[in-house]
């Protein structure tokens, strides 16, 4: 059975409206999860919408041939969760330089809490200083769930090279853990 996901959609048709009904339907809960992940729950929604919506304005530059349509929407997810974080960071950088630093809570925390913390402070810190490029590879796959060539058209790079990215990027963060839970 053929459904009309299985052929690339036709973005610069007549029914423009119709065609992307079927893209959101087929992509949009999957592409929340993703950006959820990313930036949290709050901004998803709006970032699940405002990828459509940039994928509308685009449609005439999606090119079939060149990438399936849900590395074309991811790509532009990805974009705007850059740009979305681009504007949390310096807003968060504003804020505290008004406000100050909070005071953080040394109330009696559990032994496992603070592990779990150290560990999620340690895995953020390496996240963020891992290059834009890198850091969107390994979450296009981990949380997206894409494969190396879906993340290859998402971000217009070979698929060797965002294999070879995947591959460097999780040895580092490997070792990080690794020299972590021995000096722990």
């Amino acid at each position: 059975m053929t459904t009309a996901l299985d052929k690339p959609p036709d973005l610069r048709g007549p029914d423009v409206t119709a065609a992307f009904a079927e893209l959101f339907d087929a992509h949009a809960r999957q592409l929340r999860g993703y950006l959820a992940g990313r930036v949290g729950d709050a901004a998803a929604d709006d970032l699940v919408a405002e990828t459509f919506l940039v994928a509308l304005k685009r449609r005439h530059s999606y090119d079939a041939e060149r990438a399936p349509v849900k590395g074309w929407l991811y790509g532009i997810a990805t974009n705007l969760v850059r740009e979305h974080v681009r504007r949390e960071t310096r807003g968060r950088r504003a804020w505290l330089r008004t406000v100050g630093r909070p005071e953080p809570d040394h109330g009696g925390a559990v032994a496992d809490r603070v592990d779990a913390q150290r560990h999620t402070e340690l895995l953020t810190r390496a996240l963020a200083g891992l290059r834009d490029e890198d850091r969107d590879a390994l979450l296009l796959t981990s949380w997206a769930g894409l494969s190396p060539t879906e993340v290859a058209a998402a971000l217009g790079e070979p698929a060797s090279t965002v294999r070879s990215r995947l591959h460097r990027v999780r040895t580092r963060l490997q070792a990080l853990l690794t020299e972590e839970n021995r000096d722990a």
